[in-house]
């Protein structure tokens, strides 16, 4: 084969797993937003030059925007040659691209193929894999899911963290969406990602599932925080058989308050997120768990939540979403101790 070579996204998917690297040479910010699963960051125009390059070409012309726009290229590739690739044996083979598989890709390819290595330049760049995993969401594969119901503090995250660990194939949207999924599920110091990078997440994890095996996953609502799961996913796990976790409401506040213990410590960050529960429960209610969280009341609040807010809302939704919830296989767990969480996995991995 000829380097570099210039491949399609529907030829290299099935040898994505073989290259030693995955480059991708757009900006900083470009990267940041979404990129193929792996990829390291590579730029040869970084977000300011990319900058100056395109309003050059805007203001001039194309001429003197590609003249400095290729100083600017050959001089960041030098210095990715002289440390990123500086190791790099004979046989590394790298893929390599851009937004649409053009200049950008292009130079940083041919230079590496002139070295000697046999690197792979993706044709139509990150547009081309983008078109193909919003297609490849729109019709996701053929899973067997399996959907931990709960109410919540019922323990659905750890029972799926449990269920990963010991090797059973899990879909936990929100770690993937960076959310615990209710009004209080932001995740101090871990922002979401954008919703492009939540579908890339989604479609690499569905990709590498055996369909003869289960999924396990939880009982979501379309939004996860900011982000919205795909219409085709979600359509196939509502109509997935159900697994009802049940937790007594006592241990349900002491699971709460270890897993929000961010909020249980910083009263002033937890009565910000309550307010975005006045149109719902009142002015007057929102001011009285405000006074429970400012007086160190945590349990008596959770209960409250609970009580108030969490499991009604879980009711009116869990039945009309999740249609084989009303034959739901019960799972009790009698404590929040790992090992309670150990073995209800074992037993779902089993079954």
């Amino acid at each position: 084969m000829k380097y570099p070579a210039v491949l399609s996204f529907a030829d290299i998917l099935p040898d994505l797993g073989t290259f030693d690297t995955i480059i991708d040479a757009r900006s900083e910010g470009e990267f940041a937003l979404d990129h193929l699963p792996g990829a390291i960051n590579c730029p040869v125009l970084d977000n300011e030059e990319r900058i100056r390059v395109g309003t050059l070409y805007k203001q001039v012309g194309s001429f003197e925007a590609k003249k400095l726009g290729a100083a600017l290229v050959a001089r960041n590739i030098a210095r990715h040659l002289e440390t990123e690739f500086a190791d790099k044996p004979r046989d590394w083979k790298p893929l390599v691209y851009c937004w649409r598989g053009g200049n950008r890709s292009g130079s940083l390819a041919h230079i590496l193929a002139k070295i000697g290595w046999p690197v792979v330049q993706l044709d139509g760049g990150y547009k081309a894999y983008r078109a193909h995993v919003s297609g490849a969401l729109e019709n996701p594969p053929a899973l067997h899911y399996r959907v931990i119901c709960g109410t919540t503090g019922s323990g659905k995250s750890r029972l799926l963290e449990t269920l990963d660990g010991i090797g059973a194939q899990v879909l936990d949207l929100e770690r993937l969406a960076a959310h615990r999924g209710s009004v209080l599920g932001h995740l101090p110091n871990e922002p979401q990602p954008g919703q492009k990078m939540f579908e890339t997440r989604i479609w690499d994890k569905l990709r590498h599932f055996d369909p003869a095996k289960p999924v396990f996953v939880e009982s979501e609502s379309k939004k996860v925080g900011n982000l919205r799961v795909p219409d085709a996913v979600m359509e196939r796990m509502r109509a997935s058989p159900c697994i009802a976790l049940q937790l007594s409401r006592p241990n349900r506040v002491r699971l709460l308050m270890e897993d929000y213990s961010h909020f249980a410590g910083d009263a002033r960050a937890l009565n910000g997120q309550l307010d975005h529960l006045v149109q719902l429960h009142g002015r007057a209610r929102i001011d009285a768990w405000h006074a429970l969280a400012n007086s160190g009341a945590m349990p008596e609040l959770v209960d409250q939540l609970l009580v108030e807010h969490y499991d009604p809302a879980y009711l009116r939704s869990i039945d009309r979403n999740f249609v084989q919830v009303g034959r739901a296989q019960v799972l009790a767990l009698a404590d929040i101790a790992p090992a309670d969480f150990l073995a209800a996995a074992r037993t779902l991995h089993a079954g």
